[in-house]
């Protein structure tokens, strides 16, 4: 087969970015309202997602409960991920720079929970052991979209508060009602922890297409129900997107819970691969390749199934075990089956473009991307580079090295950039 040249190109957005984001956390936290009791112990609850300045906000958030004469701790708020073990949560953790060395708080992390009243709700109620015996929970996550169902809750404080507090047993709980126990009952979940537990604050972090923090805002506990869905549809205008909407093949370098909480963003492959529940709107992708797991995703290949290939270095690093608990916690298990597994980089092009039914390659319609949160710079064939004149001639998009060869002698990826 012969090499397909690719071009290396820009997409220049126009995103707004805090300057200082340790500023404007501080700024969010000093008007809130809030007043912790001094001497009291305050749970700071962190999930699993890789979030660029989650460190620096956390930082900040414990030296304002400091400030305030209360002892800040961490606990794992991360539902079934992390193997579904005290321990292997409180490594997400500490993977991320959240260990007890680099803030200074220790880390509780446990899987035991305490049951609340759960009213109306159709579904028992739970939240953190350790949290619930503290004065205080204050919530940190990132709002964005969420990549099993759409709502006026998706990805944010609402959905931490309900299942990840609530650990596996709540995951269990919800989950076992699909996309409905996420979309309809999470929330009700939600607002019966937030009337009967503890949690007195919630800190959303919202970032652009660029994957940089745009926003930081701390949330009394009794407006989190009311705010979030406007910060949603901030975070959902500034997603991460591809310029393109049709394409034979993807090449996705990596995937990872860091990147996302089920590898890569359903929302920017166009592909939800849920039973009984229909596909995306778009974009429209024939095959897609992926070729590593990130190291901070401990082998939790969830997702994987997304992909119609993976590679062999990428199939090595998988922990099935951790995999498997954290797809049948969710129920969706077609995104837990293992794709065709090629020997290398470049079988698994040739393999894609095999399966997109590609018989002219210098035709193929193909693109090339780090991952799902990282959409701006992009390899890409010249049969896309010509769907994209009209942006590259207005500047929009900028070509910056064309003729790029995707492997090198040995069949592996060049380095993307």
């Amino acid at each position: 087969m012969s090499p397909v040249p690719f071009s290396r190109i820009r997409v220049h957005l126009q995103e707004p970015v805090l300057a200082d984001v340790g500023a404007q956390t501080d700024s969010a936290l000093d008007t809130c309202g809030v007043t912790l009791l001094p001497g009291g112990r305050v749970a700071i609850a962190l999930g699993s997602r890789g979030i660029g300045d989650l460190a620096t906000v956390v930082q900040r958030v414990a030296a304002w409960v400091r400030r305030q004469g209360a002892h800040p701790f961490l606990v794992p708020a991360m539902g079934s991920h992390g193997g579904a073990t005290a321990e292997g949560q409180q490594a997400v953790l500490e993977a991320y720079g959240l260990g007890e060395e680099h803030l200074g708080c220790p880390i509780v992390s446990t899987m035991e929970v305490v049951e609340l009243p759960r009213g109306d709700c159709p579904v028992p109620v739970y939240t953190d052991a350790a949290a619930a015996k503290a004065d205080a929970v204050i919530m940190v996550n990132r709002v964005k979209p969420h990549t099993d169902f759409h709502g006026p809750y998706e990805s944010g404080l609402m959905k931490m508060i309900a299942i990840g507090l609530g650990k596996q047993k709540q995951a269990d709980a919800l989950h076992a009602y699909g996309q409905r126990g996420l979309r309809e009952f999470m929330p009700l979940v939600a607002r019966q922890v937030l009337e009967h537990g503890n949690v007195v604050l919630g800190v959303a972090i919202i970032e652009n297409a660029l994957d940089a923090t745009m926003d930081v805002q701390a949330i009394a506990a009794a407006d989190i129900a009311d705010r979030e869905p406007a910060l949603l549809e901030v975070a959902r205008t500034h997603s991460p997107r591809l310029p393109v909407d049709v394409l034979d093949v993807l090449l996705v370098d990596r995937m990872g819970k860091d990147i996302s909480g089920v590898g890569m963003d359903t929302n920017v492959i166009g592909r939800m691969l849920i039973t009984g529940s229909p596909e995306s709107a778009g974009p429209h992708i024939n095959m897609i390749a992926c070729h590593a797991l990130t190291p901070a995703s401990h082998g939790n290949a969830t997702g994987m199934g997304l992909a119609d290939v993976i590679t062999a270095s990428m199939a090595d690093t998988i922990d099935h075990e951790v995999t498997r608990t954290n797809i049948i916690t969710s129920g969706f298990l077609l995104r837990g089956k293992l794709p065709v597994v090629a020997p290398d980089d470049r079988t698994a092009w040739g393999w894609c473009l095999r399966g997109a039914g590609v018989v002219d390659a210098s035709a193929v319609r193909a693109a090339r991307i780090v991952d799902t949160l990282h959409c701006a710079d992009l390899w890409v064939t010249d049969a896309v580079l010509r769907d994209l004149a009209e942006s590259i001639s207005s500047g929009r998009i900028e070509v910056l090295e064309s003729d790029v060869e995707l492997h090198d002698a040995d069949g592996r990826l060049n380095p993307f950039g």
